[in-house]
């Protein structure tokens, strides 16, 4: 299966893992890596829920958010780096544990003072819907894409971490638009949530397009 990862951070990101790949110690294995990025995602989920308490715990769920990127990028590369890949259990438990990750950062997100957990559920809704159409996709055309017009996991974690000191810095106040009552970081997670799904849309109905032209129906017999 071929891999598309044209990102916009890719001359910077990947020699950085080519770099840590090639001083990993050998006692460290993908799998360790990966359990590695779930435990980011597990610190940035804390970080944020706990900015019920503190603001300054905000900076934790950066910090996880480092974290997971070190483990979720190094544990496919430092396996090829090793020549010691199993594509379908690593395209498994990756993928996997990809959305269990998403999962808890979207719910840290939603018990935060920021953001209600009605907007981080349907920026988790429209993650998972983004991941459906990609995993099936890959299945139909054989091609597998991470990135969309050079976006991809790396920049997420990028914005996520920018977002986060916004937040910290800037106010969030409530705006009153018409019946809806919304604080300013809901109107932008809800904004940004239904781009995406438009996005989403539209990847869809190209593919089902470019399918329909590879595989026209066949003639109608009475």
């Amino acid at each position: 299966m071929d891999r598309i990862n044209d990102i916009l951070l890719g001359p910077l990101e990947r020699p950085a893992l080519a770099w840590l790949c090639r001083r990993m110690p050998a006692w460290v294995t993908p799998d360790m890596l990966t359990v590695v990025g779930i435990a980011g995602g597990a610190i940035t989920m804390a970080g944020f829920a706990l900015t019920v308490v503190d603001r300054d715990f905000l900076w934790l769920g950066c910090a996880g958010v480092v974290v997971n990127w070190l483990g979720d990028s190094l544990d496919g590369n430092l396996a090829r780096h090793r020549g010691i890949e199993r594509p379908k259990y690593g395209y498994f438990v990756d993928h996997v544990t990809d959305g269990f990750v998403t999962a808890m950062i979207c719910l840290g997100i939603g018990m935060s003072v920021y953001v209600d957990m009605v907007y981080a559920l349907a920026a988790l809704a429209v993650y998972l819907l983004m991941s459906i159409l990609t995993y099936v996709t890959s299945q139909v055309t054989g091609v597998f894409r991470i990135s969309y017009g050079k976006f991809g996991p790396t920049e997420v974690r990028v914005v996520l971490i920018v977002a986060s000191a916004v937040c910290f810095f800037a106010p969030n106040p409530m705006l009153h638009l018409g019946a809806l009552d919304i604080r300013a970081f809901e109107l932008v997670t809800l904004a940004v949530s239904v781009l995406l799904a438009l996005a989403c849309v539209a990847s869809a109905w190209r593919t089902s397009r470019a399918l329909a032209a590879l595989e026209p129906p066949p003639p109608w017999r009475s």
